[in-house]
């Protein structure tokens, strides 16, 4: 019900809701750790877009949880290490794909009013940054949740988690505000973002020196 109610609230695919973002957030995080899968819905470009960069933070918390387990060995922390940048490297190109699907929606709703955006004041964080730090207080809020209901937790365990849940719901519901806000100056010309490109180095084997430093006769 919450996905058949979400997509049709977005039919348009640029009715735009960060309160909607946050609530795909939670379901998808719920979905995914009980090895559900919430594309079964035939979302829009964007909608998909921001759920694909979730699912990246989501296996990227869970890989950050293997390379902190003390049982494991150098080997398999190096593996894990290689897992991660995959993953980070993808979670910021699809923050970026957010932002290029809503700057090119919010150039063609301008243009044919007269109001080019590069008239408006620069914001210095754009909206898919946004989408991926309220993705992130989406999984912490999770196992939070989760660490309030972990059974047989020492004395005032549930307590510290309870403050720390009331923290982070606060945080994010401050963030969605400011991303609404956001893009409803932005669609009406007062405000404007660039995509900035993150440009990661590390996986690139023509620019880390680690990569192209070990390869025969370079």
């Amino acid at each position: 019900m919450f996905y058949h109610t979400l997509v049709a609230a977005m039919s348009d695919p640029f009715h735009f809701s960060a309160v909607e973002i946050a609530h795909l957030h939670d379901r998808a995080t719920a979905l995914w750790h009980r090895n559900e899968d919430p594309h079964h819905i035939h979302a829009h470009d964007f909608l998909d877009t921001v759920l694909n960069q979730h699912r990246a933070n989501f296996d990227l918390w869970h890989t950050e949880d293997r390379a902190r387990d003390p049982r494991a060995s150098d080997h398999d922390i190096a593996e894990v290490k290689r897992t991660i940048d995959r993953y980070n490297q993808r979670r910021n190109d699809l923050a970026e794909q957010c932002d290029v699907l809503l700057l090119n929606h919010a150039s063609d709703l301008l243009r044919p009013q007269g109001r080019p955006p590069a008239a408006a004041q620069l914001h210095s964080e754009s909206p898919g940054l946004i989408i991926d730090r309220l993705s992130i207080l989406a999984l912490k809020i999770f196992h939070t949740q989760e660490e309030i209901d972990r059974p047989n937790a020492p004395a005032g365990h549930a307590d510290r988690n309870r403050q720390r849940l009331a923290t982070l719901t606060e945080q994010r519901d401050d963030l969605v505000a400011c991303l609404d806000q956001l893009w409803a100056d932005t669609i009406a010309g007062r405000r404007r973002f660039k995509i900035y490109r993150q440009f990661k180095m590390y996986n690139d084997p023509t620019l880390n020196p680690s990569i192209y430093g070990s390869t025969p006769g370079s």
